[in-house]
């Protein structure tokens, strides 16, 4: 027996959630699936996500979320900034 990688495992999950939003209402010998509207959304949602992880186009390194959060924080203080601009000035 293989043992499960994270990538097989991401993989498996894709196409399960993918199946739910597709397949929608339906029941099985003794499993009712009844996911709603909103339901199959979110499967078809953590569907892509979980495939798009697996096939390692998701995968974000410690550095590019940092990255990302040193960029996210100076646009919001430079947000915050122009605000207080508008309200001193008005």
């Amino acid at each position: 027996m293989t043992d499960l990688t994270s990538n097989s495992t991401f993989l498996i999950a894709g196409i399960v959630f993918i199946t739910i939003a597709v397949i929608g209402q339906s029941k099985l010998a003794f499993i009712e699936i009844n996911p709603g509207c909103f339901g199959r959304f979110l499967a078809l949602l953590i569907g892509i996500l979980s495939l798009l992880y697996a096939l390692g186009l998701l995968n974000v390194s410690a550095v590019n979320l940092d990255l990302l959060r040193t960029s996210v924080t100076e646009q919001i203080k430079q947000s915050i900034s122009s605000i207080n601009e508008l309200l001193q000035g008005s």
